[in-house]
């Protein structure tokens, strides 16, 4: 638990430290690029991403930037985690099988302690209760399986919260930003184009950084959930193998 803790701490740190300086420090040279830059040139994409994400305003979009980094460093770990986790089940089960055969229980829980995974675990706690039935090896395979799919599900409802958080922060931006822009023509006692668009600019584009965080996150988060589904059914389909295997020992 606290190996995966300082993982998400250490990737936040190395996103958090080496983006956030390159978006400050980005806002004099991108005012000096444009007086240096003839408007007939055309800006690179990166070039265009910085200056509309200094436009934005450094709060609301700094915030958008915190959610998108805290949710690269979860989905990351989860999927390193998880491709940690992922067993080749077909294999297991028949070296399992084999060690059975040969050299009994201690054999088979041999085989287990030696294999990575939760597919491994759980059979490892079912081979350790074969002492007491089959019947009770079946009861430790079931509620293992339930702390394992615990342990590959952790951390993923807060990505679905940043994913959820993204747009609401871009939102709340734009109805400040709009506010601001209405107080200009308030000050200015007339509506002058200039200071409308200028302002409306400024709200929506938070508006567009939330959503483009939440549209990267959401992918991470379908890609994980297929990854853990994945694994889920791969652990109950080993399971059932595992208690076939061992009615058939004990026979």
């Amino acid at each position: 638990m606290m190996k995966r803790v300082f993982t998400i701490l250490a990737i936040t740190g190395l996103l958090l430290f080496g983006a956030a300086p390159q978006a400050y420090a980005q806002e004099d040279a991108a005012n000096t690029e444009e007086v240096a830059i003839d408007a007939a040139e055309t800006k690179t994409f990166h070039q265009e991403l910085k200056q509309r994400f200094i436009e934005g305003g450094p709060f609301f979009m700094g915030i958008v930037l915190v959610t998108l980094i805290l949710g690269l460093a979860i989905a990351i770990e989860r999927i390193i985690y998880l491709n940690m986790a992922t067993t080749n089940t077909k294999k297991l089960v028949s070296a399992v099988d084999d060690a059975l055969s040969s050299g009994g229980v201690e054999a088979a829980k041999e085989v287990c302690r030696n294999t990575k995974g939760p597919v491994a675990s759980i059979f490892y706690q079912g081979l350790d209760r074969m002492d007491e039935g089959v019947d009770a090896a079946e009861k430790a395979v079931v509620g293992y399986g339930g702390v394992q799919m615990g342990l590959l599900e952790k951390n993923i409802s807060w990505l679905s919260l940043f994913i959820a958080l993204a747009p609401m922060l871009g939102f709340m931006g734009t109805v400040i930003g709009m506010i601001s822009a209405f107080d200009s023509i308030q000050a200015a006692g007339d509506i002058s184009p200039t200071v409308v668009a200028g302002g409306i600019k400024v709200a929506l584009l938070t508006t567009v950084f939330g959503l483009v965080v939440a549209i990267i996150l959401q992918v991470f988060y379908n890609y994980i959930i297929s990854k853990v589904d994945s694994i889920v059914n791969g652990m109950e389909d080993a399971s059932i193998s595992l208690v076939d295997l061992l009615v058939r020992y004990k026979k």
